[in-house]
C-alpha cells in the first residue's frame, strides 16, 4: 500500500487561535486535499487486497467496559496547539510498551502536517500491539475508512465539529459495514444531536478544536447528557490519577491520554507509572 505525502508544509510552529477561519477549518480544508492526492494514488480496491483489510477487528468498547485502567495511551509526536513534543519518538517501541504497560486501547495520529503521523505508524504497530488501535485523524470521506481498515485499525474516530449530521450518521454505518468500531467526538452539548445507533463511544475532548482552549469541566458538564447506550470517554488535558477516579464517578470508562506520556522521554514507562497509582 503506497502514500505519497506533501511534507511540505510541517506547520512546526504551534498553531494559536486566528482570527477568520478556525484552526479546525483550516486542518478540514487541507485534509480534503490530501484525501483528493491519496485516491489518485490507492484505489480501494487495492486497500482491500491489503492482508490487514480481512483481519477481525478487535473491540475497543469492550475492552473499555473491561478493563482496569479504561486508559487508551495515545502516539502522537506533535499538535497544532504545542507544536513538536516527542519528534523522534519510535512508533513501534512506544505502541509496544503501551500495550505491556496495560494500555485498554491505543490512538495513533495519521496526520502529518498538523501531527507529525503517518499512515505507517499505523502499519508498523499493528503487530505489535494486542490491543484495539484507533486510527486519529480528520475523518471526512468513506475513503478514510478504508484506509484505516487496511492499516489495520480497530477504531476510526469521527469529530463532530467537522461533519454535519447526516455525514456522521454516513460515515458511522460505512464504518460499521466495515467491521471498524466509531468513537464520536464532541466539544459541547449541541453537538451530541450527532450521536446516533452506529456510534459504539461517545468521546468529549476537553480541548476546544476551534480555539485551543481546555477545560476538564467539558466533560463533567457534558457527562449527564449523554445517552447511556454510549461508552462515554474523556479525551485530552488529563495528568492526574484523581483526575480519572472522578471521571469515573461521572460515568466515564474510557481516558485518552496522549501529551502527557509523549512528553516524558519514555512514554510507555510514564503509562506504567500512571497505571500503578491508579490502582
Amino acid at each position: 500500500m503506497g502514500y505519497n505525502f506533501d511534507k511540505s508544509n510541517t506547520n512546526s510552529s504551534p498553531l494559536g487561535r486566528s482570527g477568520g477561519a478556525s484552526i479546525l477549518d483550516k486542518i478540514i480544508a487541507d485534509k480534503r486535499i490530501e484525501v483528493a492526492t491519496r485516491k489518485q494514488t490507492t484505489s480501494i480496491a487495492d486497500l482491500e487486497k491489503t492482508v490487514a483489510f480481512g483481519r477481525t477487528c478487535l473491540s475497543l468498547k469492550q475492552n473499555l467496559l473491561t478493563s482496569e485502567s479504561g486508559i487508551i495511551s495515545e502516539f502522537k509526536r506533535k499538535s497544532p496547539s504545542l507544536g513538536w513534543i516527542h519528534e523522534h519518538a519510535d512508533v513501534v517501541q512506544v505502541t509496544e510498551g503501551y500495550s505491556r504497560a496495560g494500555a485498554s486501547g491505543i490512538s495513533i495520529l495519521t496526520d502529518f502536517p498538523y501531527f507529525g503521523g503517518t499512515p505507517q505508524d499505523l502499519i508498523a504497530a499493528r503487530p505489535q500491539v494486542t490491543c484495539p488501535i484507533l486510527r486519529k485523524d480528520f475523518v471526512v470521506d468513506e475513503y478514510q475508512l478504508f484506509e484505516a481498515k487496511a492499516m489495520g485499525a480497530d477504531v476510526v474516530l469521527l469529530i463532530a465539529a467537522a461533519l454535519t449530521v447526516k455525514e456522521t450518521l454516513d460515515l458511522a454505518r460505512w464504518a460499521h459495514d466495515l467491521g471498524l468500531e466509531v468513537l464520536l467526538e464532541v466539544h459541547n452539548e449541541e453537538e451530541l444531536g450527532h450521536a446516533n445507533d452506529h456510534v459504539d463511544m461517545l468521546g468529549v475532548n476537553n480541548r476546544n478544536l476551534k480555539t485551543f482552549e481546555q477545560s476538564i469541566q467539558t466533560s463533567f458538564d457534558l457527562a449527564a447528557h449523554i445517552p447511556d447506550q454510549f461508552v462515554k470517554v474523556s479525551e485530552s488535558g488529563i495528568s492526574k490519577t484523581e483526575t480519572v477516579a472522578e471521571l469515573r464517578k461521572a460515568g466515564y470508562r474510557g481516558f485518552l491520554m496522549g501529551e502527557n506520556f509523549m512528553k516524558e522521554e519514555k512514554p510507555d514507562e510514564a503509562l506504567v507509572k500512571f497505571i500503578e497509582r491508579l490502582r
